[in-house]
């Protein structure tokens, strides 16, 4: 009996230690939303007292800071009240809900405060940091009653990693003042306090490691603080990649499980530049109709093959073709009757399961519908999945084809697009040399170093075409991908007529919106934008270097990219590309 109880003691004193770790780290976070309340006041009383424009704006940098260090708690169990405090100065469609829905948070009241502070905006100020305020104290009371585990602590933790490489030191949300850098300490502050809690034996090699990068970290955010010089690629590959891969291994030493969760990044990834990190059945396939390589093999020879067209004359590889990374080389493909011209440019099929919507308009949502339209409109393909349903039926190669796909299931017009559609996800996967250099596997030489620098930095490229995956998905949780209005021009170099997004949504905020593509392969997948306006990646970058439609004269209200020039040099243009040629797949360089 004595040893009974001794036991249920020892199990009591273990529980409780479990639960002081987390209740610990529940404290500090509350006690983080104190002083980033605290910090909001002070800003709300210095606007309020007609203080300095100085003073307002260094206690602005103060409370968003703050903000930093509750972040990472507050973005993966509240990500909603976290979009209120901090989400994009960019008014949103939600199309559940059928409206447009007025940005707030810091990066609204930072469009009042920087790069001056006109006083006549009083008003409208208060009005922004009073949301901030109420949405901080709605945080405050939703982080009372929420359950914490070790598993989330660390997943938490590895996710921070992530956004301070994605977000943070890219400038995403500090768009104007660019204070990225000295934030970035208070994010790396806040995971080394949290993962101190953890430390039993402080002595061990792999907690020392990652301390030792952090501190590291910290000493290189603060040694190099100037946002267009500073060095991402360092950065990312010297403390950033072994801090996660740290984090991850001191969570398997402590035995603590991974979350058991499908996600577009793996709960597994060690960086997100693992060569497994992503799952494109994750992004957009069914969940019960996993892709397999009979269903690949299948889908293969269906898009190969011009059985699926309404004359037989056209089959989905006429358009993308393999050599040019799935696409076909022209500003747009010629219509179905030879007599016209198809709507938009052919977009890349390779890598393009790494998002949540598919076409230039976001107008489905999965890769087996995205094939479906293909085939169905008249002026691409005119066929018939009924039609094309019976006549695989009567062919005997296919019927033991789909046999082997789908060997519970007869040939329908699901098992089709399914089929195809698991093609298409096996054409996702990163083996260029951009992906081997942040691995440590590869190495670039100093224009591509300086390219990569400028694409997270001063010109801005990342800030939309999100790292790694360099398409509109938003990290760390990659379950939104964005369109953007940019103004692009037509042959004419006037504004181009297609309305995009707004063709479905009827949202002003979309007129003349598109989906942000991959720009993995760039480099052969010319001519470029939705519309083949731009024949070479040069014309592109002078594009965004003068500010996109705005820059060009256009009165375009909603534009969503940055009407301020970028102020490229010529040398910074062409480094900028000789990146981007980086992010071709070696399988593609083979051919």
């Amino acid at each position: 009996m004595k040893n009974f109880f001794f036991l249920l003691l020892l199990i009591s004193l273990f529980s409780c230690k479990n639960t002081l770790k987390h209740e610990k780290i529940m404290d500090l976070f509350r006690s983080d939303i104190q002083v980033l309340i605290q910090d909001i006041s002070r800003l709300e009383l210095l606007v309020q007292s007609d203080s300095k424009p100085t003073q307002i704006q260094k206690q602005f940098l103060q409370a968003h800071q703050s903000y930093k260090r509750v972040e990472m708690i507050s973005e993966y169990y509240f990500p909603v009240v976290s979009k209120s405090i901090n989400g994009p100065a960019l008014a949103e469609f939600e199309e559940d809900e059928g409206k447009t829905v007025p940005p707030e948070g810091f990066q609204v009241i930072e469009e009042f405060l920087f790069p001056k502070y006109d006083p006549r905006s009083k008003e409208e100020l208060l009005k922004e940091i009073g949301i901030v305020s109420a949405n901080l104290k709605r945080l405050d009371k939703v982080s009372q009653t929420n359950e914490l585990t070790d598993s989330h602590i660390f997943d938490a933790m590895r996710l921070e990693v992530f956004r301070i490489i994605t977000l943070g030191i890219t400038g995403f949300d500090s768009p104007i003042v660019q204070n990225s850098i000295p934030e970035a300490v208070s994010s790396l502050e806040s995971i080394e306090e949290y993962y101190q809690i953890y430390l039993d034996n402080s002595e061990d090699l792999i907690a020392k490691s990652v301390l030792k990068t952090i501190k590291t970290g910290k000493e290189y955010l603060h040694k190099n603080t100037k946002f267009n010089e500073f060095d991402r690629a360092v950065f990312i590959r010297e403390i950033a990649n072994p801090l996660s891969k740290g984090l991850y291994r001191t969570q398997m030493e402590l035995k603590i499980p991974l979350i058991k969760e499908v996600r577009g990044l793996k709960t597994t990834a060690q960086t997100l530049f693992d060569a497994t990190a992503f799952d494109a059945e994750a992004f957009s396939g069914f969940p019960d109709y996993k892709t397999t390589p009979e269903k690949i093999e299948l889908g293969k020879l269906l898009f190969n093959d011009p059985i699926l067209s309404g004359n037989n004359s056209r089959s989905c590889a006429s358009c993308h073709h393999s050599e040019n990374a799935f696409t076909d080389g022209l500003e747009k493909a010629v219509s179905l009757d030879g007599k016209s011209l198809v709507k938009r440019n052919t977009p890349t099929l390779s890598n393009i399961a790494f998002q949540r919507v598919f076409f230039s308009d976001s107008r489905v949502n999965y890769l087996e519908d995205q094939a479906i339209a293909v085939i169905t409109n008249e002026n691409e393909m005119h066929g018939s999945l009924k039609k094309s349903v019976l006549a695989l039926k009567t062919n005997g190669r296919y019927a033991a084809k789909f046999q082997k796909a789908f060997p519970k299931k007869a040939i329908d017009e699901f098992a089709i697009k399914n089929a195809l559609a698991s093609y298409i996800r096996s054409l996702s996967n990163y083996d260029s040399k951009f992906d081997e250099f942040m691995r440590g596997e590869e190495k670039f030489d100093l224009d591509e170093i300086a390219g990569f620098n400028l694409f997270a930095g001063k010109a801005k490229c990342a800030t939309c075409h999100f790292i790694p995956l360099t398409n509109g998905t938003v990290p760390p949780s990659f379950i939104k991908s964005e369109s953007e209005v940019l103004g692009v021009p037509n042959a004419n170099k006037k504004l181009d007529a297609d309305l995009g997004r707004f063709e479905s949504t009827k949202a002003e905020i979309n007129r003349n919106s598109f989906k942000t593509p991959t720009i993995r392969n760039v480099a052969l997948t010319a001519p470029y934008m939705h519309n083949g306006v731009f024949k070479t990646l040069e014309e592109v970058i002078d594009f965004y270097n003068d500010g996109g439609g705005k820059g060009l004269g256009f009165n375009l209200p909603n534009q969503t990219l940055p009407e301020d020039k970028l102020n490229l040099t010529s040398i910074e243009k062409k480094q900028l590309i000789a990146f981007m040629k980086t992010l071709t797949d070696k399988k593609y360089l083979k051919n």
